[in-house]
């Protein structure tokens, strides 16, 4: 008799550890599940073995070989679609004439083959099931049989009312070459839901044999972590401890099974948990009951609670906590003193918060789902006092009402009103909660650069990004589920003032100009609204300022609402050819939420963001004498020329908008701008309006009859260049450190955001990405060719200052 070992399977049920490595490779105690099966079939006599591959074959061909260190002759077959179990047995044995013996590589058992094939002789059995009992037979296949093991009733993975034996399929199979026959060639059929329930109906000889002896399948994570259990307790010391581990002082290994090539550091407990191979266990860190993938590192005094399972290669900082069953795909990096309460599936890394740099942003449906959004909003809802209002808003996108109608659930239940204003651009919303006095609000959105990302953007009572306190409060709520506890008669009401909004919106920028201003020297812009919400709102300002515009892309399409950057470029290029052929004076494109613009000149020329920022700060200092302007610390050093030919000052901030927004609530600047296309005017409002900039630029040339070449044929050369240099999360210190003391020859280094060298006119800005591995580094120097020099210099030396 022939044995099958089908080894082929997914394994889904044991992610994270079955994410990078098939099933049949997963360690049990220290050797693959594959290595028992191999040593169980010897043991009855089967010497040669052939083994069904699908999923990552390759890594068990490398291990088993040709079956030589288990006694056996392994022969490998590759199944070229997913057949099933029964159609990869079928497409393994075409041609075969005597009987076989199917097995899975992911049982533990020492059930007695012998007596099985005995017993299905003697029957002369079409198909044998070998059959066993367990106290819940709910997650498998159940059966009934007669006297003689001739099975009567089959039912598989029954619900709670339908379990009627708890006697199980043992998934091990004996087979005559005439049930194969059964089994359709090329398709997916499974034995337990296909060709078994096909040969009871038939009245095919279809018997069950009920074994005695010890049987476990390792289905699910839980199961792995007990059968390691019943290794353990059977270990004179209570633990299993591969070679070249290094355990050291007063650590605690409790009913553990501890991979070779470990390194535990002082003080740490590991209790009734299983570590993987080359796992690193920082000093004083705590894991009960986990499970660590190979090469998982684990910083000093994190906390894994019951059920944590942690992917390999998978780096988890000091002081982090890891709460119950929470799962880690293979490679993502927790950021030292993260609390994580939910899985890390595709995202690369965890922090300890949930705001990044620019809100929350996540995968949709993965890291940002409707439950995600509904404890979001209560945690935000609970920041506020009972019965206040906020505004809301998002874009048109059909996952961003799903992730918006969970976080208006969420501010509700903590009876919270909210002034739902539905689709609109992010400033109208600002504009609103100034305008209403709201408490704040919050805007979702599709990430306008990565199809499968969403944004939620939360406003404080002044239409700003929120502080870093105001967002840590949220987080500690959040990951408390401390949430404010609403009656029926309490929980917050909606609104929807979105007509009286826009007038009001409109009625303020008419208000600021005069529409005079623009018809001293008549203009024709092209605007390319990138389907966004503006295109609702801001054709009629245009129109009452009499302002004559080409408008393209003027109609809401979700489908459109994310570009990538070649997707961009090509829609600038577009404008650009628009603009030379209709003789506009020039040409912009705002993005989805209304903030930000992105320009080009009368001849079509594209204005890259260091430009655009000069211009605008031309602009602002032109108009008034020693004005005060605001710029983050990445902007080119051409601004402080600029400010000094007009006569004003400028001031540098960090490179967040929210850095920017708290300058521009002083109402002390009269303009504050990024690189990127966001401008502030705080008379009008202390936050990006790219509808308002495109009306403050129109007013200025038609006021001064200036083109914008001219103004572009104003500025000094600029030449700045950037590189993403990796680095883990936990050497961006040392690395920082290490550049303070060790980077030489520069006349100066601030501190306003990351390290920033100055030698003469040139600079160097290095800054730590606040939520991905990475160091930023950007240069400016008097010449292209120097900039370049100086950029790849440097990359060199942070390359180097990460090392050791």
């Amino acid at each position: 008799m022939k044995a099958i070992l089908l080894a082929g399977g997914f394994g889904t049920r044991l992610h994270p550890l079955t994410v990078d490595r098939p099933k049949p490779m997963v360690p049990l105690a220290n050797e693959p599940l594959m290595s028992y099966t191999l040593r169980l079939l010897a043991k009855h006599g089967f010497t040669e073995i052939t083994v069904l591959l699908h999923h990552q074959p390759e890594l068990i061909k490398s291990y088993f070989g040709d079956g030589g260190k288990f006694k056996v002759h392994l022969t490998y077959i590759d199944a070229p679609a997913d057949y099933g179990t029964a159609g990869a047995v079928r497409y393994a044995c075409q041609g075969e004439k005597e009987p076989i013996l199917v097995i899975s590589a992911d049982l533990l058992t020492e059930i007695n083959l012998t007596a099985a094939i005995d017993f299905h002789q003697s029957q002369q059995s079409l198909a044998t099931m070998l059959l066993t009992r367990v106290a819940d037979p709910s997650q498998f296949g159940i059966v009934i049989t007669e006297t003689d093991g001739r099975v009567k009733q089959f039912l598989e993975k029954p619900s709670a009312g339908e379990v009627f034996s708890d006697t199980i399929n043992a998934g091990i199979y004996l087979l005559e070459p005439k049930a194969l026959n059964y089994i359709p060639k090329g398709k997916k059929f499974d034995f337990s839901l296909d060709l078994f329930p096909l040969l009871l109906k038939k009245g095919e000889s279809l018997f069950g044999f009920v074994t005695e002896g010890e049987w476990d399948d390792i289905g699910q994570l839980d199961d792995y972590l007990k059968v390691h259990q019943k290794f353990v307790l059977k270990h004179p010391e209570n633990k299993i401890i591969g070679a070249g581990c290094e355990i050291g002082a007063q650590v605690k290994l409790d009913r553990s099974v501890i991979g070779p090539d470990c390194k535990i550091g002082k003080g740490a407990v590991v209790v009734e948990s299983v570590l993987w191979d080359g796992v690193v266990v920082g000093e004083g860190a705590r894991i009960f009951k986990s499970v660590l993938g190979s090469q998982v590192k684990i910083g000093a005094n994190a906390n894994l609670h019951e059920g944590a399972v942690v992917g390999g290669a998978s780096e988890i900082g000091a002081n982090s906590e890891i709460r119950p069953f929470i799962k880690i795909w293979p490679q993502k990096i927790i950021g030292e003193g993260s609390t994580v309460s939910r899985s890390v599936i595709w995202r690369e890394h965890w922090t300890r918060s949930i705001f990044g740099q620019y809100g929350v942003t996540g995968i949709c449906g993965v890291e940002i789902t409707p439950q995600f959004a509904a404890a979001l909003g209560a945690a935000y809802g609970s920041t506020l006092e009972k019965g206040c209002r906020i505004s809301s808003s998002r874009d048109d996108h059909k996952a961003s009402r799903m992730i918006y109608r969970g976080l208006v659930s969420g501010v509700l239940s903590a009876g919270v009103d909210i002034s739902n204003l539905e689709t609109i651009p992010l400033p109208v919303n600002r504009f609103e909660i100034r305008s209403l006095k709201s408490r704040g609000g919050f805007h979702v959105r599709k990430s306008p650069f990565d199809p499968e990302l969403i944004d939620i953007k939360f406003f404080d009572s002044h239409g700003l990004d929120l502080s870093s306190n105001a967002e840590k409060e949220i987080e500690k709520i959040f990951f408390n589920e401390n949430f404010t506890r609403t009656s029926t008669a309490e929980t917050g009401e909606l609104s929807y003032p979105f007509h009286r909004l826009a007038e009001e919106y409109r009625a303020e920028i008419i208000e600021h100009f005069s529409t005079d201003s623009f018809v001293l020297s008549p203009t024709r812009f092209v605007i390319d609204y990138s389907h966004g919400s503006a295109s609702q709102i801001f054709p009629s300002i245009l129109g009452d300022l009499g302002l004559e515009v080409i408008a393209l892309n003027a109609y809401i399409d979700e489908t459109k609402i994310t570009k990538d950057q070649e997707t961009f470029e090509k829609s600038w290029q577009q404008m650009t050819q628009i603009v030379k052929s209709t003789g506009a004076s020039l040409g912009v494109m705002l993005d989805t939420g209304g903030e930000k613009i992105f320009l080009c000149d009368e001849q079509g020329r594209i204005i890259d963001g260091d430009q655009a920022l000069a211009i605008m700060a031309i602009m602002a200092l032109a108009a008034k004498g020693e004005s005060l302007i605001a710029v983050p610390v990445s902007a080119s050093g051409v601004i402080e020329k600029l400010a000094n030919k007009y006569g004003g000052r400028v001031v540098r901030t960090k490179n967040s908008p929210r850095a920017l927004m708290e300058k521009a609530e002083s109402r002390e600047f009269v303009f504050l701008g990024e690189r990127h296309g966001g401008y502030i005017f705080p008379h009008f409002l202390p936050s990006f309006d790219g509808m308002f900039s495109i009306c403050k630029l129109a007013r200025y040339l038609a006021e001064k009859k200036i083109k914008l070449s001219e103004l572009l044929a104003e500025l000094p050369e600029m030449h700045i260049k950037g590189q993403n240099i990796s680095c883990s999360m936990s050497d961006k210190g040392r690395v920082m450190r290490r550049a303070i003391e060790q980077v030489k020859g520069f006349d100066k280094v601030e501190t306003i955001d990351g390290l920033k060298f100055w030698q003469g006119d040139a600079w160097l800005l290095l800054q730590p990405d606040p939520t991905r591995p990475l160091i930023h580094l950007l240069v400016e120097a008097e010449t292209s060719e120097k900039a370049e020099q100086f950029l790849t210099k440097y990359a060199k030396i942070v390359e180097s200052l990460k090392e050791g």
